[in-house]
């Protein structure tokens, strides 16, 4: 039987799952009007899996360490269903999301499962759940491409969120100074403790929000040259800002933890990624003035390739002693390293179809963890970019505060720029 061995990074990310952490990123798709019934969705699913045959293998032990291996008695009904309860009215959908995302998904059997959630009303919500060790949501946009979008649509996801240069000048006083600004960077401690530390169980809440790509692109360019990540980053803040004013009432600086993606065209790796971290300031009220701190952060993060360096550091580190490698994941999974995770995955750049219904949105969600008890997923399809936040209830209550926080705080931004032509 053929195995495929998981990467040093799959195996890691296999780790984090406990008690209190399940392993899972998801997708929630909402589908208007004229969405699959399950038996058409399940043939479809089906129909298409031969293209992603990661999707039919199952976690397993071997003599040489865990792999994945064929998993002889796949039955994709299993993995295709129909959540309990449907169908749930509208407003209901978002609490029917949070109950699957807290549920496990089944070790013994291929790691993803998608769950139809007929709406009142019409159309559909489809909950894909997949395991972060089997793809990252670089990989996970590249499955929903192959499995679910119909082939009319000719859709590719936009490409890495990030870019990264490869080489620095052979100076080696100039190289030693950007290892060094790197490792202050990288490695200091937050001044304030984190609002979202605390003890996480079971539960989670999510809630969703959107603005429109094109328009807060352009804003953020026009405003101070900055990039649209540099925009999410703010909005979050903004939304983060609104909820510690209800909830802590302490105001000061967050620091975010920014996955960048290191994917290449082409390859077929489940998890391929680094990241950045970055301080974000609470205590500024106008987003205008927090979009250009966040960008002059951001732009040397992005100049000395930060992410690739520290991908590089690990890497190295691993070989060397593996120890010292957990020692310094340890240090920066700390609260005092950062307090949020803000992942921004590229998705369709044009609108997409599954099975001639018309896909309305796309959300992320992505797993929280211990003493990080919010999460936000950033995710594009075509000119709409959503946000999904992830939440423990009974450390971050009312986390559809942040949604509409930062709904709110892009308006501001988009409102801010100049006019066209101005």
């Amino acid at each position: 039987m053929e195995a495929f061995p998981l990467t040093p990074e799959d195996q890691a990310i296999l780790a984090l799952e406990s008690a209190t952490v399940v392993g899972h990123t998801c997708k929630v798709i909402r589908v208007g009007p004229g969405a699959p019934g399950l038996d058409a969705l399940r043939a479809r699913v089906a129909e298409r899996l031969p293209s992603t045959p990661a999707l039919t293998r199952r976690l397993a032990d071997t003599a040489d360490g865990p792999a994945w291996v064929p998993d002889d008695r796949f039955d994709v009904t299993a993995h295709v269903a129909e959540a309990p309860g449907a169908p749930t009215d509208p407003v209901a959908v978002s609490s029917v999301v949070a109950a699957l995302f807290a549920e496990r998904l089944d070790r013994s059997r291929p790691l993803w499962r998608l769950d139809l959630i007929p709406v009142r009303g019409g159309g559909a919500a489809l909950v894909w759940r997949v395991h972060h060790a089997l793809a990252d949501g670089t990989m996970l946009m590249r499955y929903a491409q192959d499995l679910l979008w119909d082939a009319s649509a000719g859709q590719k996801a936009s490409g890495p969120a990030h870019h990264h240069a490869t080489s620095h000048a052979d100076d080696d006083v100039r190289r030693r100074g950007h290892l060094v600004g790197f490792l202050t960077r990288e490695f200091a401690r937050a001044h304030d403790s984190s609002p979202f530390d605390g003890r996480i169980g079971t539960r989670r809440e999510v809630a969703f929000a959107s603005t429109g790509l094109a328009r807060l692109h352009r804003a953020a360019k026009d405003l101070c040259g900055a990039t649209l990540n540099d925009a999410v980053l703010t909005s979050v803040a903004g939304g983060l800002r609104r909820w510690v004013l209800e909830h802590h009432g302490h105001l000061g600086v967050v620091r975010v933890m920014v996955p960048v993606s290191l994917h290449h065209e082409g390859d077929d790796a489940a998890n391929r990624d680094s990241f950045f971290t970055v301080s974000l300031p609470l205590n500024e009220p106008d987003p205008v003035t927090r979009l250009r701190e966040t960008q002059a952060a951001t732009s040397v993060r992005k100049a000395d390739d930060d992410a690739q360096r520290m991908d590089t550091l690990l890497r190295h580190l691993g070989d060397i002693s593996p120890s010292l490698e957990q020692l310094c994941v340890r240090i920066e999974r700390s609260p005092r390293s950062f307090a949020v995770n803000v992942s921004n995955v590229p998705g369709p750049r044009l609108p997409v179809t599954l099975l001639t219904a018309p896909v309305e949105a796309l959300y992320g969600l992505a797993e929280i963890g211990e003493r990080h008890a919010v999460r936000v997923a950033v995710v594009s399809l075509g000119d709409t970019l959503s946000f999904g936040i992830c939440a423990d209830p009974g450390i971050v209550e009312h986390v559809q505060t942040i949604a509409d926080g930062i709904e709110a705080e892009a308006a501001e931004l988009t409102a801010a720029a100049p006019a066209p032509g101005r």
